[in-house]
């Protein structure tokens, strides 16, 4: 307990001397209720330090999701757009595909499903399993993007390789309707209409 207490004081020093990590280690601190009370003012209060003044990726990342949930702010798609663009166009592939989904349902920006799907790929190639299973659902229907069976597949697979199990019925229904591969028999049900977008 007494090593915890030291930790806790060493990281609040950093922090408030300015080092990144630690800001944002306190900030998952409060986030979370780790070694201290929860506190998601507290926690935006940190991350902000570590996101805004020192660019820490996964802060800002963290911030967008805050102020999507209202957690310690006011519920803010607008500025949880903004955080999450500061850390997507750092690579984040979390913020990557949280920022496709904003784009793809309008929330905080104007709906632009060429930009959401610009988004996802970034954060498929990287391999975000969700961003993957969308990508095949927008190839499949002919979203923006021409309909492309074989790259709906190609998305699918990926995210079915990584154990997606919405993916994996998808690529059952494509084979049972032949769609981009031979026809094939099987005993999956899923209704053709149900893609759902969301995790």
């Amino acid at each position: 307990m007494k090593q915890n207490i030291s930790s806790l004081t060493d990281i609040r020093k950093a922090a408030e001397q300015g080092d990144a990590e630690a800001q944002f280690n306190l900030g998952l601190m409060y986030h979370i209720g780790n070694g201290v009370p929860q506190d998601y003012t507290e926690a935006v209060r940190w991350f902000l330090k570590s996101a805004a003044q020192q660019g820490i990726a996964t802060a800002q990342f963290n911030l967008g999701l805050m102020y999507h949930n209202g957690e310690g702010v006011p519920q803010d798609d607008a500025e949880s757009v903004k955080w999450y663009r500061k850390a997507a166009e750092q690579g984040h592939a979390e913020a990557q595909y949280n920022l496709g989904l904003k784009y793809f349902f309008g929330e905080g920006v104007s709906q632009d499903f060429a930009e959401a799907v610009k988004w996802y790929l970034k954060a498929a190639e990287q391999g975000n399993v969700e961003a993957q299973f969308n990508l095949g659902g927008i190839y499949q229907e002919g979203i923006v993007v021409p309909q492309d069976y074989p790259q709906a597949l190609n998305w699918y697979i990926k995210a079915a390789e990584q154990g997606h199990e919405k993916a994996k019925t998808r690529l059952d229904m494509m084979h049972r309707e032949g769609k981009g591969v031979p026809q094939k028999d099987t005993e999956d049900t899923e209704d053709a209409n149900d893609i759902i977008w969301h995790d």
